[in-house]
């Protein structure tokens, strides 16, 4: 797992959700997570499926925000949890030992040890930046980064307030994946910016 990682907005906007999601899927994202706070259970389901047939056309992983029946229902590629182990375990008991499972585990790499040792694929840590989106405290030290690599032998993914310029060092101590959601959705050209972002981790 390298490369951009792409979080969708709270959007109701199905046909612009799956527009800007496909261009930066040209543009070179490399995993798509759909995360809607606000939906309902049939418009999640409706937009979830939607972004899977998208997905599956251009090769790339979906993974389904805390949902688990959902990420199940629509045999999507896996989930995003909290960092708890306990949450990290149940779900990897549910879904299997095929799926991809995500865990948030902010600033703390005991949590990130934790969510390695009940099963978890990544480790995600964050916010390193004010976000426009996701709000939480900005305390992640960038040197987590490269203690997470020296200790922890999984993929890890860096969000919150990502841009291109920002999240450079952060690939440069050792990221393997940046999240973004507002660089690249509210961005005048998405596909750009992905590519933008994508060539980060080509250098």
């Amino acid at each position: 797992m390298r490369g951009l990682y792409i979080v969708t907005p709270d959007w109701d906007d199905t046909r612009k959700l799956l527009d800007v999601t496909e261009a930066a899927l040209k543009g070179g994202a490399a995993l798509v997570q759909y995360r809607h706070k606000t939906a309902d259970a049939a418009q999640r389901r409706e937009q979830a499926g939607a972004l899977l047939a998208l997905c599956r056309r251009y090769g790339k992983p979906l993974i389904i925000n805390d949902h688990v029946a959902l990420a199940i229902e629509l045999d999507a590629d896996g989930i995003h949890v909290g960092g708890t182990d306990s949450a990290v375990a149940e779900v990897r008991a549910a879904v299997g030992p095929d799926r991809i499972v995500g865990a948030s585990c902010y600033g703390s790499i005991e949590l990130a040890h934790d969510a390695a040792g009940a099963g978890a694929s990544y480790i995600a840590f964050g916010g390193f930046y004010p976000s426009r989106v996701k709000k939480y405290e900005v305390t992640t030290s960038p040197d987590i980064i490269v203690q997470a690599g020296r200790e922890i032998d999984l993929p890890n993914v860096v969000i919150g307030g990502m841009t291109v310029e920002n999240s450079a060092p952060l690939v440069a101590r050792g990221a393997d994946m940046v999240a973004v959601i507002s660089s690249v959705y509210l961005a005048p050209d998405p596909e750009a910016a992905t590519r933008e972002f994508a060539d980060l981790f080509m250098q």
